[in-house]
């Protein structure tokens, strides 16, 4: 194992392209963030305002890079051809799966400190919002830092089934981001609030609300523990699929 966590984070930490894709997605998530909240007419709780959401509203932007990097770190190799010599290099198949996850959730966890951060830190210049060690912005913070990860996983699980880098990304972001629209657009209140409740994104981001928690579809770590589901499906029926399919 600390071979194989040793050739990954080798990997990913000499290519370029990671490295954008991480400075890239802190950038996103900061940018958006401030722009959300800029604009924003209503702060106050009082009129359903939620100054700390608000200021995290850079993640639905920054959770595709990250998903994309995810999709990189195994599908690129692939594509490449160098998922042979990786599994030369790693026979037990599992190990090399668990030695990318590793690697990865640590680098996604130190950015998306980052761009976190980041993005309360600018809502605080621009909204009268709350410390985020205060209460329910801490779990909001936390919750979004985990959150990113699991994308993260997510995104490799489903790389390692599928094993094509441009199928795969379209996948993750379709799963991301098409329960939340699908919501939009139906019009049963019903059939709403269980597409809210079972996407990963929809219902993984409730961990970032610090008001009005009653009115929400699925509870803060609720939802949360349904991102980890999918995530933890993913990697599980990819991990399988590793083991049992040729290279």
């Amino acid at each position: 194992m600390r071979s194989a966590l040793h050739a990954e984070w080798t990997k990913i930490r000499t290519v370029s392209a990671p490295l954008r894709l991480l400075l890239g997605g802190v950038a996103a998530t900061v940018a958006l963030s401030a722009a959300a909240a800029s604009v924003a007419t209503c702060t106050s709780p009082t009129c359903g305002g939620d100054p700390t959401r608000l200021s995290l509203t850079g993640v639905i932007l920054g959770q595709a890079f990250v998903a994309v990097l995810a999709v990189q770190v195994i599908a690129g190799e692939y594509g490449t051809g160098m998922i042979r010599t990786t599994l030369l290099a790693t026979p037990r198949r599992t190990v090399t799966l668990a030695a990318k996850a590793v690697t990865l959730t640590g680098v996604v966890t130190a950015a998306g400190t980052v761009a976190v951060l980041g993005s309360l830190l600018a809502g605080r210049f621009i909204l009268p919002a709350p410390s985020p060690v205060d209460g329910p912005a801490l779990r909001a913070t936390v919750g979004s830092i985990l959150y990113l990860t699991l994308i993260a996983l997510l995104g490799l699980g489903l790389a390692t089934i599928l094993r094509d880098s441009a199928t795969s990304i379209g996948t993750v972001l379709g799963v991301l981001y098409l329960f939340p629209v699908l919501a939009q657009v139906i019009g049963d209140p019903q059939a709403q609030r269980l597409l809210q409740r079972a996407g990963p994104m929809s219902a993984g981001l409730a961990v970032q609300a610090t008001t009005g928690l009653d009115d929400l579809p699925i509870g803060p770590w609720t939802g949360l523990a349904v991102t980890a589901g999918w995530a933890a499906a993913a990697l599980f029926t990819g991990g399988l699929l590793l083991h049992i399919r040729d290279a």
